[in-house]
């Protein structure tokens, strides 16, 4: 048997450039792993591929990406095996944290470290576009940038400890809606990849953008309340991760972060989760 932690990210930038013919988009952003994680453990079996998300509403079958990424490894065996995989989710599903992705990524891993496949890093990343978008990221670094549509990646080198409190509301919001909402106003607009440095969390935070967040605002305008109390309770900047609708404050400091957790919790009924960068 083999656990794995899973982590959730939070894109600190994120530009939607322009749209694919193939129906893509290109875009560019700063992706950061964050220690709100996923319990996954993993027991093998003679055959057959079982998965176990108690207290949860996701699908049990080929239609959990865990599933997908589970029978594309154990197709790479020799001989006929399965595998058990029990998930304890803590990040909140659908909630522009990646916890799908994280979770495809962290059964490659496993798998392979339990098969004793020996599949390389890239090779593991090669299979995870498969999957989806985001999942060779959590394979690959745990900050990067990302552009095309994800899959041209760089290290983040010597991003500076940040400290996250999220607000969830508990709402499921469809990427494919945002993106295509967001298809009626977009421009093309072609770029270099170009990173950035940042030195300090005040740096990090005036940079902070996120071109899907005003589609999943007018979405739902309750959450322009929350985005702005999080300035107001001391954060040095307030955005929405991926399509949302998770909402997070970026902090300097674990005592400041802790101090607008503890207000958040009093003041709304959303689901309130404190992190760090990892």
């Amino acid at each position: 048997m083999i656990r794995k932690d899973s982590p959730a990210k939070v894109n600190l930038i994120l530009r939607v450039l322009g749209r694919r013919p193939d129906g893509y988009h290109d875009i560019e952003s700063l992706m950061q792993k964050i220690s709100l994680h996923d319990e996954l453990r993993f027991t093998p079996r003679e055959k057959g591929i079982r998965i176990r998300c108690p207290g949860t509403s996701l699908p049990e079958d080929e239609n959990n990406i865990v599933h997908r990424a589970a029978a594309a490894l154990l197709s790479r065996l020799p001989r006929s095996a399965g595998v058990e995989i029990t998930m304890k989710k803590k990040i909140p599903i659908a909630a522009g944290l990646g916890g799908g992705s994280s979770n495809a990524a962290a059964t490659l891993c496993a798998l392979n470290e339990l098969f004793s496949l020996h599949l390389t890093k890239e090779e593991l990343m090669d299979i995870g576009r498969t999957l989806g978008a985001d999942v060779p990221f959590f394979i690959f670094a745990d900050a990067a940038w990302a552009f095309g549509i994800g899959e041209r990646l760089y290290p983040a080198e010597r991003l500076p400890k940040m400290w996250f409190v999220l607000a969830n509301p508990g709402l499921e919001v469809s990427t494919k809606t945002v993106y295509e909402t967001l298809n009626l106003a977009l421009t093309k607009e072609k770029r270099k990849d170009s990173i950035q440095r940042f030195n300090t969390v005040s740096e990090l935070a005036g940079a902070l953008r996120n071109d899907l967040e005003g589609v999943t605002l007018n979405l739902h305008p309750e959450l322009r309340a929350v985005k702005d109390l999080f300035v107001k309770l001391g954060a040095l900047g307030a955005l929405m991760s991926g399509s949302g609708p998770t909402l997070f404050g970026l902090f300097d400091s674990e005592r400041k972060a802790s101090r607008a957790e503890e207000a958040l919790r009093n003041s709304t009924n959303y689901s309130i989760f404190r992190a760090h960068s990892i």
